[in-house]
């Protein structure tokens, strides 16, 4: 008699060409991530060749009960870590049946200014760093932390080892691995100053595919949480007081910035974000004004600054960078429950087409 994990875990290939496509898409709050499966009679490795599909909109707040279906255009695919074989992830941009982007959907107006011909010729590449916490399922409490107290001290837990600091990390391990297998870039992982929260870095992505891989590595992670009973939270500021916020750090150059003479095209970048800095607070995530305080490695939110190796600045050059005279900066004010969509495009948009 089979087990449910021998049933799982069935090699597909062994007996039919068909694959399984998982379709992601972005739902009604922003962040509820959403996806459904269908059959393939055979592998697919361009999205161009993959059927739209649809799906009831009403039932996610993105349209109304009488004229309720979302039309899914798949926009990128990936591995799949769960399935693995030859099945995958895809995913999904969302429009009505005639074809106009729904008001949820970010990725469609950042795919325009990414296709901008002065922001193509600049290859804008992105680092994102993107902080989350676990909680414990029935409480919303961080993983590790007593029910109803509180751990020692900020301190140990950055980067720290050991059953009393690090709470999670088969978790994070394992979504560390299922991004490599699904092809996601992604380059690191590391434990943060609050314990059971966590950070892991996908980049140097180039331009949309940034955020594709974002939200993809964001499902795959929910994925995992749901296997281990555990959730995901990306609220900015999980606990209040003296505890450190959840972030996502976006680090960014263009081809001007990362050849000879850079630094100068990454002060006049700085400029710009400075003069829009209300427009990309406004658009860098929901509750980011418990987090951007002041305090715990962060600039005040109504407050413009950057500097060298500075983590209280809004924006941070490195010293790398300083003394090369060319490279990155790191744009330190995104929230960690931000549209990565919306973020790399406005970045890209105020530094390349902005013309203060």
């Amino acid at each position: 008699m089979s087990l449910l994990t021998d049933l799982i875990n069935l090699n597909l290939s062994e007996t039919t060409d068909k694959v399984i496509a998982e379709y992601i898409w972005i739902g009604g709050s922003g962040m509820d991530i959403r996806s459904k499966a269908r059959t393939l009679p055979g592998p697919v490795t361009d999205p161009a060749k993959l059927p739209k599909w649809n799906y009831d909109g009403s039932s996610t707040g993105q349209a109304p009960g009488e004229d309720s279906e979302v039309i899914l255009y798949p926009q990128a695919i990936f591995r799949d870590p769960f399935r693995r074989g030859n099945n995958i992830l895809v995913i999904c941009d969302t429009y009505t049946p005639a074809g106009e982007p729904i008001p949820t959907n970010k990725r469609y107006n950042a795919a325009k200014i990414f296709s901008h011909p002065e922001v193509a010729k600049e290859e804008p590449w992105y680092g994102i760093e993107q902080e989350y916490t676990l909680l414990q399922k029935d409480i919303n409490w961080p993983l590790g932390w007593p029910v109803g107290g509180f751990p020692g001290p900020q301190g140990p837990y950055y980067c720290g080892a050991g059953a009393d600091k690090a709470y999670g990390r088969d978790i994070v391990d394992a979504h560390y691995k299922a991004c490599l297998y699904a092809g996601i870039n992604i380059s690191g992982i590391n434990g943060e100053v609050m314990p059971g929260q966590w950070e892991f870095q996908v980049g140097p992505s180039v331009g949309i595919s940034a955020g594709d891989e974002i939200w993809c590595a964001r499902y795959i992670l929910e994925r995992i949480a749901e296997i281990a009973g555990v959730v995901v939270s990306f609220d900015p500021k999980p606990i209040q007081g003296d505890w450190n916020g959840a972030g996502a750090h976006a680090n960014y150059s263009t081809k001007s910035m990362r050849n000879d003479g850079g630094y100068e095209v990454i002060k006049k970048a700085i400029e710009k974000l400075q003069l829009r800095h209300k427009e990309h607070i406004a658009a860098y995530g929901e509750g980011n004004e418990r987090r951007l305080t002041g305090r715990h490695e962060t600039a005040d939110i109504n407050t413009f600054s950057w500097g060298v190796a500075n983590r209280g600045a809004s924006v941070r050059v490195g010293r790398e960078t300083e003394k090369n005279g060319k490279g990155y900066f790191e744009d330190r004010r995104p929230a960690s429950n931000m549209d990565p969509y919306v973020v790399t495009s406005l970045i890209a948009e105020t530094t390349i087409l902005f013309k203060p």
